[in-house]
């Protein structure tokens, strides 16, 4: 399954900043855009893989109950 989220970037001095708008605490920045696309990517990649870790801890020991949702993206 392929999700897609909203890169923003922004050239700050010599270095380009990114952000994923869905997701607070993904960012990173690079010299150039590319890099910076590239890093940004890596750092979704590693939020996801650790929220999809910690979310399958079972901490109480009840099985969590999980579901899909959907909602609609503002714009």
């Amino acid at each position: 399954m392929k999700t897609q989220f909203t890169a923003v970037f922004q050239k700050r001095g010599k270095w380009y900043i990114g952000w994923v708008e869905e997701i607070p605490g993904v960012n990173t920045q690079g010299r150039t855009l590319s890099a910076a696309r590239k890093n940004l990517q890596e750092a979704l990649a590693l939020i996801l893989q650790v929220n999809h870790e910690i979310s399958h801890r079972n901490l109480t020991g009840a099985a969590p109950l999980r579901e899909t949702i959907s909602i609609e993206a503002a714009r």
